[in-house]
């Protein structure tokens, strides 16, 4: 089985959506706040990607575990 690219693509934005969804929820619920949790949804789809890239190119470079030599 070969996997493309665009698998990748669409699996990451459909979690990032999941994510900011739930995120927003939780926001609302817990504040009451529509407002606020449309905030916070915006500001979690601007950092998430980028945290996300730290911590793979982290990993990538300096923990070498499960790796098999």
């Amino acid at each position: 089985m070969i996997v493309e690219r665009k698998r990748h693509i669409a699996k990451a934005v459909s979690y990032r959506v999941l994510s900011t969804l739930i995120g927003f929820t939780i926001l609302v619920i817990a504040t009451g706040s529509i407002e606020l949790g449309a905030m916070f949804s915006i500001a979690e789809l601007l950092w998430k990607p980028v945290q996300y890239y730290v911590h793979e190119r982290v990993w990538y470079r300096w923990i070498k575990y499960g790796l098999k030599k």
